[in-house]
């Protein structure tokens, strides 16, 4: 089997480039960095400049099914233009490969899209199921609905779509994980806020196996990409502190500072989403990392 993968050379897409080929699938991924091209007979890159609305044809040949991971990081300042380009990145690579696919002979049958549980508004009580009817307000919102709709397009070529809603990701590799863990292991780590908010993770092994599960079973549909037990952010720092031995002493971080900081972007701190993921469960797929202590354990040296 050969998949095509987006963003195959940022933190998710190398844990799922390595899993398939662990399991002996090949891969071709698009880059938009020459200087990223390789051409083993296992993991071959192809071109691409979605601005420009250029792709190399050849990166479907092949191919059964897209993993699709591709979009600007959301943990930058948000200006305008930012904003812009987070939506855009999502958007336009998404609409580049539609357009490709549908002037061209192709085999492909499935595509597995990245999304975030962004979509989700900010809630203390509410526990989120996939089929819920509420949307954000907030710009996050308008990014992930963007990103959906243009991925649901797939179907009217006939190619099945299967959309992962992502939580928080813990990876010692990148992502938010070592900045969290940072300032705790220097003694300096706070609560935000009250710290009652709710942070739905995943491990990012859970993760590249749960896009490789649903493209197995081929399952179709949304699922949220989250662990079973979403945890406080208060719980989230002190478990992290306690596996470091170290004591959060400094005061909670008041929301305001943060805004002043970051601008609109602090919401990615104290946003609260509490996320159910029975519905990748009852589907046979079983987590590794259930658990926020085991999962913190594991990315620990």
């Amino acid at each position: 089997m050969r998949v095509l993968i987006t963003g195959a050379t940022g933190l998710i897409g190398q844990e799922i480039a390595g899993l398939c080929h662990q399991s002996n699938i090949d891969v071709n991924y698009l880059t938009t960095s020459k200087d990223k091209l390789s051409t083993s007979s296992n993991y071959t890159g192809y071109f691409w400049n979605p601005k420009k609305g250029e792709i190399d044809l050849h990166c479907f040949e092949d191919v059964e099914a897209i993993i699709h991971l591709a979009g600007a990081t959301v943990a930058k300042r948000w200006t305008s233009s930012y904003k812009k380009e987070i939506i855009e990145s999502r958007t336009i690579t998404t609409a580049l490969i539609l357009a490709s696919l549908k002037n061209s002979k192709h085999s492909i049958r499935h595509i597995i899209s990245a999304s975030a549980i962004g979509i989700y508004p900010d809630s203390f009580q509410k526990y989120y199921m996939e089929n819920a009817p509420e949307c954000d307000e907030g710009f996050l919102g308008e990014v992930v609905t963007q990103w959906e709709q243009a991925v649901q397009q797939f179907k009217t070529l006939n190619i099945e779509v299967s959309i992962l809603r992502i939580g928080l990701v813990l990876s010692k590799k990148g992502g938010a994980f070592p900045k969290i863990t940072k300032p705790i292991r220097f003694g300096v780590g706070a609560v935000f806020g009250n710290g009652n908010q709710w942070q739905s993770w995943i491990h990012i092994q859970d993760l590249a196996r749960m896009f490789i599960f649903v493209m197995n079973e081929e399952l179709t549909g949304v699922f949220n990409a989250v662990a079973p037990n979403a945890v406080s952010n208060k719980k989230l720092t002190h478990t992290i502190a306690e596996k470091l031995h170290k004591k959060i002493i400094l005061p909670n971080v008041p929301r305001l500072t943060m805004k002043l900081i970051l601008g609109e972007m602090h919401t990615l701190l104290f946003s609260s989403q509490r996320v159910c993921s029975d519905k990748i469960s009852t589907s046979g797929f079983e987590f590794m990392y259930d658990n926020v202590s085991s999962a913190v354990n594991s990315l620990i040296d």
